[in-house]
């Protein structure tokens, strides 16, 4: 499988895999509904610069991205930042995850 970093950050997987930036970032921007009994909802709009899908690509976008998405790309994917096998610096910046995610 190729694997397309499409966020601002190299990826590093915990087994030394480095997925390099390319420099094209896939975004979307979000807004948020009026706050009632201390909850809103968080609105994405359209995902931009996100490629069509290729046979045997997977494209590495940020969680956020994703979660626009609502599983509706199976060939995209993100750091699975969460993971209890995430590393971590001693300041605890994420040094490496141990997958990826794919949306639902």
């Amino acid at each position: 499988m190729n694997y397309i970093n499409l966020t601002p950050h190299d990826i590093i997987l915990n087994d030394g895999r480095k997925f390099e930036a390319t420099g094209n970032i896939a975004r979307v921007s979000s807004s948020f509904t009026d706050i009632v009994d201390d909850v809103c909802e968080q609105r994405f709009g359209e995902v931009q610069g996100l490629p069509e899908a290729q046979q045997g690509v997977r494209y590495i976008v940020s969680g956020m991205v994703l979660a626009a998405l609502k599983g509706s790309r199976p060939d995209v994917v993100s750091p699975a930042t969460g993971h209890s096998e995430t590393k971590r610096n001693d300041k605890g910046h994420i040094v490496s995850v141990p997958c990826f995610v794919r949306g639902a």
